[in-house]
């Protein structure tokens, strides 16, 4: 009996009935004092809340490429089975920030957003065309002539006008649309090195994406995918034998980087990138994949960073600036596994974006580090059905379909795992649902599953993090960054309610003690 209540109490799981149905349940759950205690601690630090309104020093946006709502619980969820738990009352680090807002993710011209217009919203601060990047809608996609004249600039580029270093983090091509917006100007996402240029395009005077990464911003880290578009077609990759870079300009783009950078250093391999100094290295470009990094679920872990080591490898980099720094994270490859209709593969890419803001927040302070996470947009998936507590993310509902046959929890409302057949669809269970290479079912076929169009999650925590609130247009986002930093368009922000000062916290107390002397 002893046995049994002490596993009890280290958590094993107990059956309770509910609505009918058995359950599990934790035991302290089953007590109405669990709840309350835990309402009162999320009361009490409600009420200690209180605005941070000094100036930020650095600021970090994470982005995790079409991580809408549904992804994030189900990866909160996966995180809690991933370490042995029913996984529902798991905790994310990004779930800690304090100060939550939804953003609207539509184009200009197109309800259903992508990556590109996006990007360009979130890191410029004003809504684009589809396909466009670094452009204002003025400027129409593939017509370079439109694009003149209608630049927009990023808050990595006004960052480092103000003096801060600054760097670019991603899981899939640094050229990717999401990093792109940063330091680019094109009017079509595709043209990724001159390769991939229309005629039209070289006469037009348009720069290939990975032209502008290294001519248009001076960025001092640059890590993730993408070394073909940086080589010319006649080198041969360093890793695979049968891959050539794609430049046609005969342009080696790293030793263009790396010329009159001090300190500056180029890696493609883990065991490259571990060897490098940070105290003695000011620039750092690292590109680990011909195109996109690996899968986390595919990485090797001796060959490939992680986006968390990444991480890791800039902050202590960037951080030696006096004057602060910006960084950009793209958890990419997120997007990825939606579009396959593999979930397994998204969930775990947002499983170790998670863990890279979880390094972050230890390499960095609240009290002078702006962070925020958000998406550019969703995509169709759904998690749901029915399922008991602490049921797999991958698994399948208890109850069965009109047809008699099991279906997941996890599903797409289009894509390539569509499989009905003879107006019949295949019978499943958790073990085929839970593999790598599992499709999930999706309700219209498509080679490739679409974004969603729904508003997507802001979270924020440090200096002004409480400008992140209610419903705001996906372009509010940069804005509210360069207010809380005091950098360009906003260097004037000594104004009204929006205190950006170091001396803030002195100049609120004084004014505080002040009033009790007058009450006095």
């Amino acid at each position: 009996m002893a046995t049994t209540q002490t596993l009890l109490i280290i958590g094993v799981f107990a059956l309770a009935a509910f609505d009918g149905c058995l359950s599990a349940s934790p035991v302290e759950e089953q007590n109405p004092n669990f709840w309350y205690g835990k309402a009162k601690e999320a009361l009490d630090t409600s009420l200690s809340m209180m605005p941070k309104m000094q100036r930020a020093h650095n600021l970090i946006l994470f982005l995790g490429d079409g991580m809408g709502i549904s992804t994030i619980t189900a990866a909160r969820i996966m995180k809690g089975q991933m370490d042995g738990k029913t996984g529902e009352e798991s905790v994310l680090a990004m779930d800690t920030f304090p100060h939550l807002a939804l953003s609207k993710t539509y184009n200009v011209d197109q309800q259903m957003p992508d990556s590109a217009a996006t990007a360009t919203a979130y890191l410029c601060g004003v809504k684009a065309n589809y396909g466009t990047l670094g452009l204002s809608a003025a400027a129409r996609r593939k017509d370079c002539s439109s694009a003149k004249g209608n630049e927009v600039k990023s808050i990595l580029h006004q960052a480092k006008m103000a003096g801060k270093s600054v760097g670019i983090i991603s899981t899939a091509r640094v050229q990717h649309a999401s990093p792109a917006a940063s330091y680019s100007h094109t009017p079509e996402r595709g043209w990724y090195s001159d390769k991939e240029l229309t005629t039209e395009a070289v006469e037009g005077g348009c720069k290939d994406i990975a032209y502008q990464l290294v001519h248009n911003t001076d960025i001092d880290v640059i890590l993730g995918g993408g070394r073909q578009y940086m080589f010319p077609k006649e080198t041969f990759d360093p890793e695979y034998s049968t891959v050539t870079g794609s430049r046609q300009d005969k342009t080696n783009l790293v030793q263009e980087w790396l010329k009159n950078r001090k300190n500056s250093k180029y890696v493609w391999n883990k065991e490259e990138f571990d060897a490098v100094n940070e105290d003695n290295t000011d620039y750092l470009m690292g590109l680990f994949e011909p195109k996109d990094t690996r899968y986390e679920l595919e990485r090797n872990s001796t060959t490939d960073p992680s986006l968390t080591e990444m991480v890791d490898k800039a902050i202590k980099i960037l951080r030696k600036n006096s004057k602060g720094f910006y960084l950009f994270v793209e958890g990419g490859r997120i997007d990825h596994g939606h579009h396959a209709g593999q979930a397994k593969y998204a969930l775990t890419e947002a499983v170790e974006f998670d863990r890279a803001i979880a390094r972050a927040a230890e390499l960095t302070s609240e009290h002078d580090t702006l962070s925020v996470v958000t998406a550019d947009h969703s995509h169709v998936f759904s998690f749901g059905g029915y399922s008991y507590r602490g049921n797999p993310v991958l698994g399948t509902s208890y109850s069965k379909a009109e047809d008699g046959k099991s279906f997941t929890n996890a599903l797409y409302g289009n894509g390539p795992g569509y499989q009905i057949a003879n107006n019949t669809r295949p019978d499943m269970n958790s073990t085929v649902s839970s593999s790598d290479e599992y499709l999930q079912q999706a309700a219209v076929p498509l080679d490739s599953e679409t974004h969603g169009s729904e508003d997507v999650a802001i979270f924020a925590k440090g200096p002004m993090a409480h400008l992140f609130h209610g419903v705001q247009e996906q372009s509010y986002i940069p804005h509210a960054m360069a207010y809380a930093a005091c950098i360009e368009p906003y260097t004037d922000c000594l104004h009204g309610y929006g205190v950006c000062t170091q001396f803030s916290l002195l100049v609120l107390m004084l004014s505080l003690l002040s009033s009790l002397t007058a009450l006095i």
